[in-house]
């Protein structure tokens, strides 16, 4: 398991990436929208660090954490969002549409599940050993889609690993207004097993996804991993309907990056924030200053 320090600097980057996005988006300078993953950095540092070399990622429209979080470069990413041909998809994809060597996304609800599980059919018709990890929402639970693929997932036993990062808000809909019934229960029906954590600790999420990971891996089978989270933005750059008062109990006490920065002495607290906020401004300028844009 990476030391604290280390799981502290690869969740500190996502959220400063995230931050610098935020902070230049209204200059114009990225054209199009764009959905952060503030309060759910845990869930993709947490999962994707248990990968191997040939597995596959694939995320959703919320995708920035899942992709640096995987390895992906931040100034590519940057240079993506602003339309360069630089970025990581010419810029041609944006902030939704990304792919990087194993690692898909698309802003498409339950079409990911969807591509995720023609993936792992690939992966285990190649008998290569790979696995895939499909992220997704608790808002894509009312595609009719997700539903016919958790069939063939099962009944193919394909070795794949769903994580659902219930947020409990889709959009500006309460979850409670939208999902009736069990949502671990939406796994089970099909015969896959599932774990449910509530929690935004890395240190909580790290190993169970890890156990469950092995599994995908060692029987080649479907496990699915609900993590109630919490997202700390709002859903695309200013929608965010939620009370001030709801919004500062998130902030103080599910807030991963705060969490795990209290393990850390705080000269070496500090010491990482420096190192990464300089890495992070680097790679927007250098983003910002390569030829090309929307």
């Amino acid at each position: 398991m990476p030391s604290n320090i280390e799981l502290f600097r690869r969740l500190y980057r996502i959220r400063r990436f995230e931050t610098v996005l935020l902070d230049h988006f209204k200059s114009g300078i990225f054209p199009g929208t764009t959905h952060t993953s503030l309060g759910q950095e845990a869930n993709a540092v947490g999962v994707l660090a248990h990968l191997q070399e040939g597995d596959v990622v694939v995320s959703n429209h919320r995708s920035h954490g899942h992709f640096l979080a995987h390895g992906g470069d931040p100034q590519t990413l940057f240079a993506e969002l602003m339309g360069k041909p630089s970025g990581v998809c010419g810029g041609v994809g944006g902030s939704q549409h990304l792919h990087w060597h194993n690692f898909y996304s698309s802003g498409i609800q339950g079409g990911t599940v969807a591509m995720a599980a023609g993936m792992a059919l690939a992966e285990k018709r190649a008998g290569n050993g790979a696995i895939v990890v499909d992220f997704m929402g608790d808002g894509t639970l009312g595609e009719g889609i997700v539903y016919e693929c958790l069939n063939m997932i099962s009944l193919w036993q394909l070795p794949i690993l769903i994580v659902l990062e219930h947020n409990h808000i889709a959009q500006t809909t309460p979850a409670k207004l939208t999902i009736a019934g069990s949502v671990s229960q939406r796994f089970e029906t099909f015969g896959i097993p599932t774990a449910e954590l509530d929690s935004s600790d890395i240190l909580e999420i790290f190993p169970l996804a890890g156990t469950l990971i092995n599994q995908v891996r060692v029987e080649s089978a479907p496990r699915a991993l609900i993590i109630h989270t919490e997202r700390l933005g709002a859903h695309s750059k200013g929608d965010d309907t939620r009370p001030s008062e709801e919004l500062e109990n998130l902030w103080q006490f599910r807030d991963p990056i705060a969490i795990q920065a209290a393990r850390l002495p705080e000269a070496e607290r500090n010491r990482i924030v420096n190192e990464v906020d300089a890495d992070i401004q680097r790679a927007f300028e250098a983003a910002l200053g390569a030829k090309g844009g929307g």
